[in-house]
């Protein structure tokens, strides 16, 4: 004849397994999420830029015959100058700001129009660090663009 197992150790198998899960939720909750989540510290001449570096997609910019579209097309960016960067669609026709190859900035995140920018509409990015960046617009792929930033030279 077999022994019967004892419930009462069952019970306490039980509330050992909902602790552990609740101590291991409430590390990840409190300590590993908000430092995974964390945005780096970057300086306020940074974040504040002086100017805003304008670029226009100007008019007809979808025609593949016409040289000029993202004007102008090379922009030298200096950090805490003119870092933020405004692009405007002056341009009847939709288009994108598209990095050449998947580009993230560590502050403002991924680089890149989410979606189309409609005529009159604007998109915007704030670059906190040096790097450079050749873009395109996704539908329209002769439209050009480099973004050469650059730390402030004294």
């Amino acid at each position: 004849m077999s022994k019967p197992t004892s419930s009462h150790a069952y019970g306490i198998g039980i509330i050992t397994v909902i602790v552990g899960i609740s101590a291991g939720l409430a590390y990840y909750q409190m300590f590993y999420l908000p430092e995974s989540l964390a945005k780096p510290s970057v300086s306020e001449e940074i974040l504040e830029p002086l100017e805003e570096k304008l670029i226009e997609i100007i008019l007809n910019s979808a025609d593949p015959n016409q040289q000029d579209n993202f004007v102008p097309k090379l922009v030298n960016i200096q950090l805490g100058i003119d870092n933020k960067i405004i692009w405007k669609n002056v341009d009847n026709t939709a288009h994108t700001v598209t990095p050449d190859q998947p580009t993230e900035d560590p502050y403002s995140g991924e680089f890149g129009s989410h979606g189309v920018i409609k005529p009159g509409d604007t998109y915007e990015f704030l670059f906190t660090e040096p790097n450079v960046v050749p873009y395109h617009c996704e539908p329209h792929p002769w439209m050009k663009g480099t973004l050469e930033i650059t730390k402030q030279r004294f």
